[in-house]
């Protein structure tokens, strides 16, 4: 989820350099308009947080009905699609790119406004998503490495969910694609790191084996949805044990300050990748109900927001060009957002309402109160 360039024994993404700390008039001018895109991804993502809530069953004022009914869309496509194709942009360094976190942007305003057909609101999520493609092209082109391609094939991934969704399929036909957007950008990053570990000749094939198995799941799902969920969340299995297995964090997890906390963060996202491949193992089809809440916010929730809990620290500085000093008091929402979330997944599990929404209320506020403190920390602190 983000350029880990300030993490000991890690490395800036090839093709992508990042904008160092303040440098006078140019990093505020950068500030100027990076600033007002994270602000409107956080936007994003409490409007789709507050709907989510109100769409489990709490009581509260409705921001826009679009919140409730396009919870996931907004929080994929809209929040996320914004935080990382920002990312991206400020890595990649080419003006252009921008247009991609922009057109994330007028997806989450079109949607939210509800003015538009659902198809025509969504249309500038397919042309955020393929910005970030042509993105992709231009640094593999100009810097080809393995990792590249497997995030390239994550925003294709985002391309395809946005085209079907626009195009009125259902989100849970829709879903596993963006799930392959978020996955796949977040395991082409830590296959990026895995060199520093000097990999077996097992690490390549193995790594292969389950993101093809994952893809060959998305693929089968067009036409076999219970198939292709199997399939995929074998693939998530594969993908959650080659992590466990390869990743540099079962190194770094014996470290101190942000190395460890960045560990203990991926090391509970594998987890909950795992369980995800499990329930969709054991389940399928699922189309709504317990289980279909269950193992896609083990995989949305669990996992991706494991990755932006250890990861914002390093992206949040890396875009705004602020010093930012890594605090202890991050650990309390990462424990928040572990437990409320297994409160939520034994709600779907023993069919309890009462588990289910004091669950999502819960995960809800570690969320707010992780990037409240991140955001105090970059207000408060000085360069080290």
């Amino acid at each position: 989820m983000g350029t880990l360039e300030n993490v000991p024994g890690s490395k800036k993404p090839s093709g992508m350099e990042v904008t160092g700390m303040p440098d006078g008039s140019g990093s505020v001018r950068r500030r100027l308009y990076r600033a007002p895109l994270l602000v409107a991804g956080a936007v994003t993502m409490v409007v789709a947080i507050w709907g989510g809530l109100i769409r489990i069953g709490w009581a509260a004022p409705v921001p826009a009905p679009a919140a409730i009914e396009s919870h996931g869309p907004l929080m994929v496509s809209g929040f996320l699609g914004i935080l990382i194709s920002l990312e991206r942009a400020v890595g990649i360094g080419k003006g252009w790119v921008y247009a991609a976190p922009l057109m994330a942007v007028l997806f989450a305003v079109l949607t939210l406004a509800g003015t538009l057909p659902p198809g025509m609101a969504a249309l500038p999520g397919v042309f955020a998503a393929l910005i970030l493609c042509a993105a992709y092209a231009t640094v593999i082109r100009e810097s080809p490495s393995r990792h590249l391609w497997v995030m390239a094939i994550g925003a294709a991934c985002w391309l395809a969910g946005n085209i079907l969704y626009a195009l009125g399929w259902p989100v849970f036909r829709v879903v596993h694609w963006w799930a392959g957007f978020l996955v796949l950008t977040i395991v082409g990053e830590r296959l990026e790191l895995n060199r520093f570990l000097r990999p077996s000749p097992w690490t390549w094939p193995l790594f292969l084996a389950a993101t093809g198995t994952v893809l060959g799941g998305y693929l089968t799902g067009l036409a076999v949805p219970a198939a292709g969920d199997r399939i995929s969340g074998a693939g998530y299995l594969m993908l959650a044990g080659w992590l466990g297995h390869y990743d540099v964090v079962r190194h770094t997890v014996r470290g101190e300050g942000l190395p460890k906390f960045v560990a203990i963060c991926l090391m509970s996202g594998f987890v909950w990748l795992a369980l995800g491949g499990v329930i969709l193992l054991g389940w399928s089809p699922l189309v709504a109900g317990p289980m279909y809440d269950a193992a896609l916010h083990a995989i949305f929730l669990g996992f991706v927001f494991s990755m932006i809990f250890g990861h914002a620290p390093i992206i949040f500085p890396a875009i705004l060009e602020l010093p930012i000093r890594f605090r202890t008091l991050a650990y309390l929402p990462l424990l928040l957002l572990n437990i409320t979330l297994a409160l939520r997944i034994a709600g779907d599990w023993f069919l309890s309402q009462t588990l289910r929404e004091w669950g999502a209320l819960g995960s809800a506020a570690a969320i707010l109160f992780y990037f409240l403190v991140t955001a105090s920390s970059l207000r408060r602190n000085r360069p080290e």
